[in-house]
């Protein structure tokens, strides 16, 4: 029994909320890698991005719950979700056709990109501080667990309880069916196999045909859904505050980069293993331990490696090792 507590304790605190966080910085990745491997640079709005499709996600779902309008034991933010999206993908085409339109045509070197990215993160993280406030905010509703740790403990006769909270499931689900839907698109559509023709060979796409300006168009919307859907799912798991969509951005690129910048499938396995590190690393294990030994020889710290305040010093560290050594990733990316 003591052994089954300690597996409930583990997947309590550690296997469930990395698992969720993992299906959310994998979504998040997927946005930066489709707009590295087609747009061929790295976006450090993205973080921002999340950001106001969360905002606007929420205003959204402030209003409908203003007007008594509910999704009954779900989260109402899942009925205002599209309309963060198309509010984002408005966003990003206008940025696009404003900034990046410009350097696309004077063939600008990657750099240059990446430099007029901080000036759209910088005036997006402004514009969603302006509008919303640098507070935390909590818009979840609806049951806010699937199982409680109480139930939990009174199925199953164990001293630890397991608790799976509504937003986990639900970004478990969502994520699931977005990166499905993604494969699908990629893989059978006929836009998506000009979007993996523009990837590998931009200069044969256009010989062959393919409209450069519909790939960025269809790229930016796509990426749009990904990063609200992400910033969403995010923000219902534990609070919205757009300093912390900026602090994403570190573990959202070691994610992508980890996996092989430019790889779809590399950037989902990237979020999670930067997840599951960064929740490893700074748990403390005293819990478990004590299940698992006499009580005699329990330790007396907490057997814990570090802070969580330095969770996303895990991500930077791992960041740092992958391109110190293995600079296209797990998936043989596009080198970094």
């Amino acid at each position: 029994m003591d052994f089954l507590n300690a597996i409930v304790v583990l997947a309590n605190f550690v296997i469930v909320p990395a698992t969720a966080y993992g299906a959310q910085l994998a979504l998040g990745a997927l946005g930066v890698t489709l707009i590295y491997g087609i747009l061929r640079f790295s976006n450090f709005a993205h973080g921002d991005t999340m950001a106001f499709g969360a905002m606007v996600t929420i205003l959204v779902t402030w209003a409908l719950q203003a007007a008594g309008i509910t999704l009954g034991p779900l989260p109402t933010a899942l009925l205002a979700l599209p309309i963060g999206i198309a509010a984002t993908a408005l966003l990003l085409i206008g940025t696009d056709k404003v900034v990046y339109k410009f350097y696309r045509q004077q063939k600008a070197k990657p750099v240059i990109y990446v430099i007029a990215s901080l000036g759209v993160m910088f005036i997006m993280n402004g514009l969603v501080r302006f509008i919303i406030g640098v507070d935390d905010q909590r818009f979840a509703d609806g049951e806010r667990f699937i199982i409680s740790a109480r139930t939990f403990r009174e199925m199953t006769g164990l001293d630890e309880g397991l608790a799976i909270r509504t937003s986990q499931g639900i970004t478990l689900v969502v994520a699931l069916i977005c990166v499905v839907a993604l494969f699908w698109f990629l893989g059978k559509t006929r836009t998506g196999k000009s979007m993996r023709a523009f990837s590998d060979n931009e200069d044969l796409a256009l010989l062959s045909g393919i409209n450069p300006e519909k790939v960025v168009l269809v790229t930016w919307i796509i990426v749009a859904a990904l990063a609200t859907t992400a910033g969403v799912l995010y923000g219902l798991d534990k609070s919205f505050k757009p300093f912390t969509y900026f602090q994403l951005l570190l573990p959202i690129f070691a994610s992508a980069i980890v996996g092989g910048l430019g790889n779809p499938l590399g950037a989902i396995a990237g979020g999670f293993l930067i997840a599951f590190s960064e929740i490893t690393v700074t748990y403390a294990f005293r819990r478990v331990v004590n299940h698992l030994l006499p009580e005699e020889w329990g330790p007396e710290g907490l057997l814990q490696l570090l802070s969580t305040d330095y969770k996303f010093a895990v991500s930077f560290a791992i960041l740092l090792i992958v391109l110190l050594f293995k600079p296209t990733g797990l998936f043989r990316g596009k080198s970094v």
